[in-house]
């Protein structure tokens, strides 16, 4: 994973699904962005290993732009701008 794009604004909402495993990151990455609005950015934290699968492929599903991903230790960090 790339390192985390320190030029991007803060985002609008972070969702930490620390501990939890698939399918519940994607499905509560896809009740968040219901709450959103187009252009903002949401922050995913996780720590299963199958989000480096999923959030890309949810994203290329839903339209969205996954704009920087990152990896420390057992932590994966995506910033999602929303379409």
């Amino acid at each position: 994973m790339s390192d985390p794009d320190t030029s991007l604004p803060p985002p609008d909402a972070v969702l930490d699904t620390t501990g939890l495993y698939c399918p519940e990151p994607i499905m509560m990455m896809h009740n968040q962005v219901r709450d959103m609005d187009v252009g903002q950015l949401l922050e995913v934290i996780a720590t299963d290993p199958a989000t480096t699968r999923d959030v890309p492929k949810f994203c290329t599903f839903l339209g969205h732009e996954l704009v920087a991903q990152s990896q420390e230790d057992e932590r994966y960090r995506y910033v999602i701008r929303l379409a």
